[in-house]
């Protein structure tokens, strides 16, 4: 998660929200917010980093692979992670308004994937990468 949060600090345009997807106890895909940079309303930082995943194993299949995200997936990115067959997701912040593993709603239920869904992890550090944000924005 850590590697996540330091992701997200590199968002400067964006919602700060890191996500990074490990292998075999290694980083294979890295990825921030992008959406008003890259003017791409599906340039979340889960997206890119399913993108790079795939591409870097060749395979849009990422059934090894375990997903490290700041703020919990929207229902956009949490779609995208079960197709993606993702093995275990971990997430910080939960997000209440469109959390889509278990906040707002669980697409999980809509699913037959076989996934692990872990949150609140470091989640009082990507609560302040989220908050600082804000906070820097309304001055």
């Amino acid at each position: 998660m850590k590697a996540a949060l330091e992701c997200a600090k590199k968002s400067s345009e964006d919602i700060p929200v890191g996500c990074v997807i490990i292998k075999d106890g290694e980083i294979i895909a890295s990825a921030h917010n992008l959406k008003e940079k890259h003017l791409d309303v599906s340039a979340h930082a889960e997206i890119l980093a399913l993108k790079e995943a795939s591409k870097k194993l060749n395979t849009w299949r990422l059934v090894e692979c375990d997903l490290y995200v700041t703020l919990e997936p929207c229902p956009m990115c949490a779609w995208a992670i079960l197709n993606s067959r993702i093995k275990n997701v971990y997430f910080g912040s939960y997000d209440l308004n469109y959390g889509a593993f278990g906040s707002k709603i669980n697409l999980c239920e809509l699913s037959n994937a076989k996934i692990n869904i872990f949150g609140g992890i470091l989640e009082n550090e990507c609560d302040n990468v989220i908050k600082e944000y804000f906070l820097r924005l309304r001055k």
